[in-house]
């Protein structure tokens, strides 16, 4: 009799587990079944909506970084193009510096000359003039636009003195010491200049001389 209260207590306990809610207990294994499956698409769904999303963003940056890269690649070619149109543009500068005293000296010369200017030699240093400037010319090269009485520019030309003057206004050109030169628009040698100072300027130089001396 013992043995038999015992198996039936046991099956009791099985058939009424301790744990189960009277709601799980109305369902069915079916339906409990269903709603487990429910929950896993639901969390699939989830983790595809996530996954999605971040597939979204490294496109995004992905993009991002390749519009950089093609900018940066335009950029370069832009630069290195400008770069060898500038070295056969100017390529030729450091001879042309070096030229420009010699062509300094041959207009000094023209100037001296002049005098005998119906002279064979006169006319063959004119000659050799017009083929100097068409050289000039044909590398790009031009003078400093410059005369008396244009304003002084210190990104152009250099003071080498300055003189009070009753014809020019302080801080103008008086006269021209040396020609500058221009290849395009890059200043390869500036104009050596006079520029005019006030009177009054002078005056407190001297004062200040005299009270020095």
């Amino acid at each position: 009799m013992q043995d038999d209260v015992k198996t039936e207590e046991q099956d009791v306990q099985v058939e009424q587990p301790v744990d189960q809610s009277p709601e799980d207990a109305a369902k069915s294994v079916d339906e409990i079944n269903a709603e487990i499956e429910q929950e896993l698409e639901d969390a699939l769904v989830v983790e595809e909506k996530s996954r999605e999303e971040q597939l979204e963003e490294e496109v995004a940056e992905l993009k991002n970084k390749l519009l950089r890269s093609v900018a940066d690649l335009e950029n370069y070619r832009k630069r290195s193009a400008r770069d060898k149109a500038d070295a056969i543009r100017y390529g030729n500068q450091r001879l042309l510096e070096d030229l420009l005293p010699v062509i300094d000296n041959f207009g000094m010369g023209m100037q001296a000359s002049e005098a005998d200017s119906g002279s064979m030699i006169y006319m063959g240093m004119q000659m050799v003039q017009k083929q100097l400037d068409g050289f000039l010319e044909n590398q790009g090269v031009s003078t400093v636009d410059l005369k008396p009485g244009d304003a002084f520019d210190p990104k152009e030309h250099d003071a080498m003195a300055q003189e009070v003057s009753d014809k020019f206004a302080e801080g103008q050109i008086i006269r021209i010491m040396r020609k500058g030169y221009k290849m395009g628009d890059r200043l390869i040698r500036p104009a050596n200049v006079v520029v005019a100072e006030s009177a009054a300027v002078a005056d407190g130089d001297d004062s200040t001389d005299s009270v020095e001396a």
